[in-house]
């Protein structure tokens, strides 16, 4: 199997090119489309999230009885992200071109800031702490269905 770094790394770039795509429809005025792909952006963004919090952070705070740690810190820009994703949803069922791309642009440097230190922190503390482990952790990750409601 693959690793921790590995597999949610790679669904970080999958929710960075939905992001993106939705954002170029937004930027065309084309509402339609971009209705849709922020629909399927804001489920990505769940589904990742959900894998985090329901699996990953559980399973390295039982090996590591670190529970205000690094996985605090990500919980509570989940949060945030939510937040943003949740007026996102309101600019483009509006057709709000300027404040989508506004906070677009915010949740972008959030994502990119957040992903950073879960790639180069996290993750590689995550694929050592459970050892043995980590393969039974990435196949719980993929068996979670994808969530219809929003992050």
């Amino acid at each position: 199997m693959s690793t921790i770094v590995d597999f949610l790394g790679t669904d970080h770039r999958a929710c960075d090119d939905l992001f993106a795509s939705a954002e170029d429809a937004v930027a065309q005025k084309k509402w339609d489309s971009a209705r849709g792909l922020f629909e399927r952006f804001q489920k990505a963004m769940a589904h990742h999230l959900a894998m985090e919090e329901d699996v990953l952070f559980p399973a390295f705070e039982a090996r590591t009885g670190m529970r205000m740690g690094p996985t605090e810190v990500m919980r509570t820009e989940h949060a945030q992200m939510r937040g943003l994703l949740q007026e996102m949803a309101l600019a483009v069922a509006n057709a709000d071109h300027d404040r989508y791309l506004g906070l677009s642009e915010t949740l972008n440097m959030l994502m990119q800031q957040h992903n950073l230190k879960e790639e180069n922190m996290l993750y590689p503390m995550s694929d050592q702490v459970l050892g043995g482990a980590r393969d039974e952790v990435i196949h719980s990750m993929e068996a979670m269905p994808v969530q219809d409601a929003a992050p």
